[in-house]
């Protein structure tokens, strides 16, 4: 499987992590010392992986089970060599997100390395 379709799947995992509010599905998109960071309803947020798996698994019930399933578009993909730059808009839990990815790839497996993110509609 080619880079592409495996990154692809890497986002699908991740869209999927917050549709079923599954912190398992976190862990397994994002590398364990990633970062998550942006401002969220003015404030500066700095997680880490396991901060938002928490985050993820505690919204209850899940987008999934509430029919408010995640919205994304993937905006861009570039890939050099073992690294990647990924741009995605996404809905989740009603704010539009703008999220800039960067993914490292592991071995032979890619993960979510880095996650900035913006708001651009709450």
């Amino acid at each position: 499987m080619d880079d592409k379709r495996q990154i692809e799947i890497v986002l699908q995992t991740y869209i999927e992590s917050m549709n079923k509010s599954d912190p398992e599905m976190v862990r397994a998109a994002f590398h364990e010392n990633a970062k998550i960071t942006g401002y969220l309803h003015g404030e500066l947020l700095q997680l880490s992986t396991e901060d938002f798996a928490g985050f993820v698994s505690s919204q209850q019930p899940s987008p999934n089970e509430n029919g408010t399933n995640v919205e994304f578009e993937v905006l861009n993909i570039e890939i050099e060599n073992s690294i990647a730059h990924v741009k995605i808009r996404d809905v989740y839990l009603g704010i539009t997100f703008l999220d800039i990815l960067s993914l490292l790839k592991d071995g032979e497996e890619w993960k979510i390395y880095n996650k900035l993110f913006n708001v651009e509609k709450e």
